[in-house]
């Protein structure tokens, strides 16, 4: 079943890259700017899209020929299993986002440090490992109403490097999320998203196929500060293992092209780790 997954998934990534050729030859809009003739500022997205503070992606993509950058400045993850207890601290984990087309972005994210520990319930032994992380390439395709209209949706491949220095975990890792934006009167929006990921186990060298299913709804009060509620949940399909978070997030625009947020993930399981992060996010 796993393999029919993968199979489903490199299916779905040459479709994006075909869709995104497609629209690399769009006549309409904002069509004729690209990586390399950038949109100019005057005609840019009016408010910034991001990635962020929620789980639960945007469809829409950064402005043809600019550059936006959306990071966890600090991020403390927090994991306990039946016999350890690990703890994870993340500086800097960085999102950097190019316009490459009019409907398409390229996006780099990369750890720029971590730290693990870990400590065995039953010995009481502690281990620490720190150092740069990983590197996850995506590409991000909107497939509908990047620009304009009430309801937008997109498609998002992705894989991630396994160049950390602190972690257990150095295999490959890859998915496909598809993000869906819905904008209702008097600023409220409601995110919904759908993943399937082909993800490392979590205690032996071998790799399982997951399904992730989300929900947010936000609304801006003083068209400044942005309230998130958020509910998700992931489903391991070689365990039958599933686990649910409830999240809450504020982002506040300092400028018209920079956000700061804070929030927290939290896994009503035991065993579902509990993040607490604040970040930030600027374009141009």
């Amino acid at each position: 079943m796993q393999q029919t997954l993968r199979l489903i998934l490199y299916c779905l990534i040459i479709n994006t890259i075909t869709v995104t050729y497609a629209c690399a030859q769009d006549t309409s809009s904002k069509a004729s700017w690209n990586l390399f003739k950038p949109v100019p500022h005057a005609l840019m997205r009016k408010d910034m899209e991001t990635d962020r503070p929620s789980i639960t992606e945007t469809p829409h993509t950064v402005d043809a020929g600019h550059f936006q950058y959306e990071a966890d400045l600090y991020k403390n993850q927090r994991e306990t299993s039946e016999d350890s207890r690990q703890r994870k601290w993340l500086v800097n984990q960085a999102n950097l986002k190019f316009g490459i087309f009019k409907n398409t972005d390229f996006q780099v994210i990369v750890q720029s440090y971590g730290k693990e520990t870990t400590r065995d319930l039953v010995t009481g032994q502690t281990q620490a490992t720190s150092g740069f992380g990983d590197i996850t390439l995506r590409l991000k395709q909107c497939l509908f109403n990047n620009y304009s209209g009430n309801f937008s949706v997109g498609l998002m491949p992705y894989v991630k490097l396994p160049t950390n220095r602190f972690s257990d975990n150095k295999m490959y890792e890859e998915g496909l999320i598809v993000p869906v934006l819905i904008k209702l009167p008097h600023d409220w929006k409601i995110g919904l998203q759908v993943e399937g990921d082909y993800l490392k186990d979590d205690q032996e060298q071998a790799r399982h196929a997951e399904f992730l299913q989300s929900a947010v709804i936000s609304h801006v009060f003083s068209k400044k500060l942005e309230v998130f509620g958020e509910t998700y949940y992931s489903y391991n399909l070689k365990d039958h293992q599933i686990q649910n978070f409830v999240d809450a997030a504020v982002e506040y625009e300092v400028h018209h092209d920079v956000k700061i947020d804070a929030g927290v993930n939290y896994g009503l399981q035991k065993a579902a780790h509990k993040d607490f992060f604040l970040g930030i996010a600027f374009r141009y």
